[in-house]
């Protein structure tokens, strides 16, 4: 895809909240606000450490499209070099 095809897909989702899944154990929610060539910033924003759970990542997401995102950070930037998917949390099947 271009740049300029993944930043038209972006911008279409600015103001949604969203499921960052990462290369690494992480996964971040929240709601995307902007992005540039680098980052993707979202606010309102779960930083979610795999490792310290024994919930798998899927099930960790799911619970937050049921329950709601419990936000533990007001901004984030996200490399993303490190985002290895990015969906709209309200498409995560219930």
């Amino acid at each position: 895809m271009s740049d300029q095809g993944e930043s038209s897909s972006l911008a279409e989702l600015i103001g949604q909240k969203v499921v960052l899944d990462m290369i690494g154990p992480y996964v971040y929610l929240g709601q995307l606000t902007g992005f540039d060539h680098r980052y993707c910033i979202l606010e309102n924003c779960d930083v979610h450490d795999l490792r310290e759970t024994t919930t798998t990542r899927e099930l960790y997401v799911h619970e937050a499209r049921v329950h709601g995102i419990r936000p533990s950070r007001r901004k984030v930037l996200v490399s993303r070099e490190q985002i290895v998917s990015l969906s709209v949390l309200k498409d995560v099947i219930p």
